[in-house]
Formats: C-alpha cells, sequence, structure tokens
C-alpha cells in the first residue's frame, strides 16, 4: 500500500495569489520528506497552487515553482518512494469555477497536459487531479477529469492518476446528492486508456466530517463512514485512496484512527493506500499535525506503516 502523509505549504496563502514565496507560503523541505521516511512512510502528497505553478491561464509553468516540485519529486523519487503532486484549489482558479465560461474545461487539461509532459517516465509521481471540488455539477467534474486525463495520456505519460468526486469527495456522502448528482452515479464513467486510476476520497471523524473539530463522534466513526465507499469500490471494481483524514491528540480519536487504518488494510482489494492530513513547516498549533517528533499520534500511524 500507499501509506503517508501531506506535506504541506505550498497551498497556503490562498488570499494572496499567486502571492510571495517564503512570506505567504513555503515549500516543505527534504529534511522533513526524510524525517518521515525514516518512520517508514512511502507516499508523500503535495498540495500546491494552480495559481503559482501556472500564473496565467493557457501561460507557461513558472519555472520557480516548477524547480521546487521538481527538487521534492527529484528527492523522493530517488528514494524509491511516491509523491502525489496535489493541485490544491478546490476546482477554481482565481476564484473562477471550472467548466464556467471563464474558465473552460479546456484550461484545465491544458494544467495538467504542460504538467504531465515536465514528469514522465517515471512511475513514482502520481498525479492527483484536483483537491475536493465543490459547488458544482458532478457531470461537469466528471468532463472536466476526463478531459484532463486525455491531455495526461497524449503527452505518453502513464503514471496513475488519482481522480477525486465532487463534494469536498466525501467518502461518508459518496451516494449522497446535497452537492448534486451522487458521485457514486458519475464517477464510474472515468475514462482512462491506461486504466491505471485511483479514485480519491477524503474523511474526518467529527460531527459533519469537516476536520473542524477536535472531537470525534465515536471509537468507530472512521470505519462508518468509509463503508458505503469501500462497498461501491468492491462492486466497481475500482480502487480507493484516502488522501486526506487527520485527528487531535485525544483518545477516541486515537482509537477512531487505528480503527480506521485497520479496517482499510483489511480491505485491501479495494484501498490502495492513505496520506494522514497534515505535515509540514508552518502549522504551528494545528491540531491535526503529525510533528517531527516521537508522538502518541505518530506511534498510532506507526502501527500501520
Amino acid at each position: 500500500m500507499f501509506k503517508g502523509v501531506n506535506l504541506s505549504g505550498a497551498e497556503f496563502g490562498s488570499r494572496k495569489l499567486p502571492g510571495k514565496m517564503y512570506f505567504n507560503y513555503i515549500y516543505p523541505s527534504t529534511q522533513e520528506v526524510q524525517f518521515f521516511l525514516d518512520e517508514g512512510m512511502n507516499t508523500f502528497r503535495l498540495p500546491f497552487k494552480w495559481e503559482r505553478i501556472q500564473n496565467e491561464m493557457y501561460g507557461e509553468l513558472n519555472k520557480k515553482e516548477l524547480s521546487k516540485i521538481r527538487d521534492l519529486v527529484d528527492y523522493i523519487t530517488q528514494q524509491n518512494a511516491y509523491i502525489i503532486l496535489d493541485v490544491h484549489n478546490y476546482a477554481r482558479y482565481y476564484g473562477k469555477r471550472i467548466g464556467d465560461p471563464e474558465l473552460p474545461i479546456d484550461a484545465f487539461s491544458d494544467l495538467w497536459a504542460k504538467l504531465a509532459a515536465e514528469f514522465t517516465n517515471n512511475d513514482h509521481v502520481m498525479l492527483g487531479l484536483m483537491n475536493e471540488p465543490k459547488g458544482m455539477e458532478t457531470e461537469v467534474w466528471l468532463n472536466a477529469a476526463n478531459a484532463a486525463i486525455k491531455s495526461i495520456r497524449e503527452q505518453g505519460n502513464y503514471s496513475t492518476i488519482l481522480v477525486p468526486g465532487n463534494g469536498y469527495t466525501g467518502a461518508h456522502s459518496w451516494h449522497s446528492n446535497w452537492y448534486g448528482t451522487p458521485n457514486s452515479e458519475v464517477l464510474r464513467h472515468i475514462e482512462d486508456p491506461e486504466d491505471n486510476y485511483l479514485i480519491e476520497a477524503h474523511q474526518y471523524f467529527d460531527g459533519n466530517s469537516s476536520g473542524t473539530s477536535d472531537q470525534c463522534v465515536s471509537e468507530t466513526v472512521g470505519v462508518s463512514r468509509l463503508v458505503a465507499f469501500t462497498e461501491w469500490l468492491q462492486e466497481t471494481g475500482q480502487k480507493g485512496f484516502l488522501g486526506e483524514f487527520g485527528v487531535a491528540d485525544n483518545l477516541v480519536c486515537l482509537a477512531a484512527l487505528a480503527n480506521m487504518l485497520e479496517y482499510i488494510r483489511n480491505n485491501d482489494d479495494a484501498w490502495e493506500g492513505w496520506t494522514y492530513w497534515s505535515a509540514g513547516p508552518w502549522w504551528g498549533n494545528y491540531m491535526f499535525e503529525l510533528p517531527k517528533e516521537d508522538t502518541i499520534k505518530l506511534e498510532a500511524i506507526k502501527g500501520y506503516l
């Protein structure tokens, strides 16, 4: 399985776009990568902003940003670990929504054509199409995802692609319709000529699954919120990846975390892996942070590496 952590920082400062590196946002260091490699992790999800890697619609990629990403790609993959390039934009670009007249779908596929061309011939680079699409028709998101996949493959890039659902890609709401047609209906129709993609879901354990509280509903909430999504994966023959989940340091949440990771391990016919949310240099006192030190939270996760 892919097992690891999100390394945050490059997606920070979203109110200042593109913003100033080291002032509004920062890339994680190779030292942080090495710490988690030494702890036994093998996968790193790297969130970054579309507006920073491509400053103008249809424009060339920003060389400074690309260099920072490439440094992490090289460091991680040379140690036989995996990196997920995560466009962390909620299906937006400078506030415009993918599929609207101001941001046509082919602008999104243009981004991915250019990113894919930079990272061909490295099967340890995984391509995360978009973090948590929201506020759009699920069918529009599917069309955008399929267009991006087509562009990626046309560049000769055969890497694993992570495809999220609509409505923040919550596992618990995979069959819901509050965000539009349920993901469970629409995401059956992903088109990848290489058939090398994973369905990315996210899941938190608080009352509304938003990840904004340090309190977890119960010790079994992580499992119960994954069951229907897991059964959908098994029924459709698709594979899942849990891109985000996080807990605070309390006994109920730590138990929920352990129970969920055990459930994923026991359902490896459906699940390909996970990345915890989150680590990185600028979190401060964030309740879900996975710090670079031995903690009860890190020890709980290490039991499933």
